[in-house]
């Protein structure tokens, strides 16, 4: 979906049914700035345990919102589904240990905090999921995957605030607000996580690349990192990116969906 479109459908939504659509934005706006704080803040402990303390002098190992968010990254995660936060500063020179080693493990740590926040919310939906719905309406529309999955048939009515409009087929109707939220948040995480896996300077994925593939050769000259954002906001702006990154975070979520279900031997 492109950002015309989105911002048409949130109008139309507005338009429409204004409580619904307040209620979405309130739980996206948690869910936004919980996954951007504590990715870049699981960057910046991880270099301090790696000898660095700059991120920790400057009071970024801290839950204020006002000391992460990017506005072009939040611009983006808001109407494209992904983003990013203000790069957490590292200084390479005061690692400890091995630099590549640890500027790795620094890289690394926002998109594993963000991989584990998806697999554990997601288990812990699994766990909710039936005893919000009722047995028989579960397995009438397809079984758990449809009411846990990002394009199944609960997600667009529990993130779009009507789940009061279908309270005659759950068992405990107040779970809705604790799904509605865990489903944002483990959706939120995994489009995060992936998209900073992507190769390009500042994402993550490009020190990844350098440190375990290229054995550290690239390095980053002013002019190579803007030429590089340039790239990626087109990538981004044109939607490009998006067809790949929902197919990618389509497929990790189906496979990990899955896994949770077979293993809790649930249908």
């Amino acid at each position: 979906m492109n950002i015309l479109n989105r911002l048409q459908n949130w109008w139309t939504w507005l338009t429409t049914d204004p409580v619904g659509f307040i209620i979405y934005m309130l739980y996206f706006a948690v869910a936004v700035l919980l996954t951007l704080m504590l990715h870049e803040i699981a960057h910046g402990y991880v270099a301090y345990r790696c000898g660095d303390p700059t991120a920790k002098m400057l009071g970024r190992l801290t839950l204020d919102p006002r000391k992460h968010l990017d506005p072009i990254g939040t611009v983006c995660l808001v109407l494209l589904g992904f983003g990013w936060a203000k790069p957490v500063p590292v200084n390479p020179r005061n690692f400890r240990g091995n630099y590549r080693r640890d500027d790795f493990l620094v890289s690394i740590a926002g998109v594993v905090t963000n991989l584990t926040l998806f697999i554990v919310t997601l288990f812990i939906a699994t766990l909710i999921n039936p005893l919000l719905w009722k047995a028989d309406v579960i397995l009438a529309n397809g079984g758990a995957k449809q009411f846990l999955s990002s394009n199944g048939v609960a997600y667009s009515i529990l993130l779009s605030g009507s789940g009061s409009d279908y309270v005659q087929f759950m068992s405990h109707p107040w779970l809705m607000h604790v799904q509605r939220f865990l489903m944002m948040f483990y959706s939120m995480n995994l489009a995060i996580a992936v998209f900073n896996l992507l190769p390009i300077p500042p994402l993550d994925g490009f020190h990844v690349l350098n440190d375990l593939v290229l054995k550290g050769k690239l390095t980053m000259n002013p002019q190579f990192f803007q030429g590089a954002q340039i790239v990626l906001l087109i990538l981004v702006f044109t939607g490009a990116l998006g067809t790949v990154l929902s197919a990618v975070t389509g497929a990790v979520e189906g496979g990990v969906l899955n896994l949770l279900l077979l293993l809790e031997g649930v249908a």
